[in-house]
């Protein structure tokens, strides 16, 4: 893993969502939020600093949001949804399952492995102990939103016979791709900080789950046992 100088915080979606308010205030204040809570994390923020960040006056970012809570609340569901709107469009196609995967693990990790989404990681698992339901938002609005797409997905390539799940439930299925693209690439970019795979790295660590995944439930492998 190369060193890499820190970027800075890219912006919030300008297209409005559900999550993403269209309110030309509120959306400012929300982009203001999610700069001070990875600058600072959730405990360390304080309303002052994004009134401050934002421009706006207090009595404003309380006709918006109720509290601090409500303001992370936000944040987390507005980043969620634009990390799954970039692995959304992504579709199976018969007869190529193992690209379809590779093209998910791929844009997973471009969004959890990037300096934003590591610092959006960070400050959530730092404040889940005291600040449990906030951090089950965030599982809520993000993993359990990303399981639920792999696993229609899946339902997909078994309905077309390219997978065999050979007994395990679909959602489970879903979470031991995630995991198996997820573990090692994360945790060691959360332990070294200061340094960013090579996309040859990046490369191997998709192969190998990838193929993983296809060796334990494809249906090619399951015709040769």
């Amino acid at each position: 893993m190369r060193k890499q100088p820190q970027e800075p915080l890219a912006p919030l979606p300008l297209t409005p969502s559900r999550e993403a308010p269209s309110n030309p205030k509120a959306l400012t204040i929300l982009r203001a939020a999610r700069s001070i809570f990875l600058t600072h994390g959730f405990s360390a923020a304080t309303t002052d600093m994004i009134q401050k960040e934002a421009g706006v006056s207090k009595s404003t970012v309380y006709a918006h949001y109720a509290n601090k809570d409500a303001l992370f609340a936000a944040v987390i569901e507005a980043e969620c949804a634009a990390i799954m709107g970039k692995v959304r469009d992504i579709e199976f196609r018969p007869g190529q399952l193992r690209e379809t995967l590779t093209a998910l693990a791929r844009a997973y990790l471009n969004i959890i492995l990037s300096q934003d989404g590591l610092s959006f990681f960070r400050v959530v698992v730092a404040d889940a102990p005291r600040f449990p339901e906030l951090a089950h938002r965030f599982y809520v609005a993000g993993p359990d939103v990303m399981t639920a797409m792999i696993s229609e997905l899946l339902a997909s390539a078994t309905a077309s016979g390219e997978l065999e799940l050979s007994g395990l439930e679909r959602e489970a299925a879903a979470r031991l791709f995630i995991n198996l693209v997820r573990s090692e690439p994360q945790l060691q970019c959360l332990t070294h900080p200061h340094a960013t795979p090579s996309t040859k790295q990046i490369d191997q660590w998709i192969d190998a789950a990838v193929t993983t995944f296809m060796r334990a439930f494809g249906r090619e492998r399951h015709k040769s046992v």
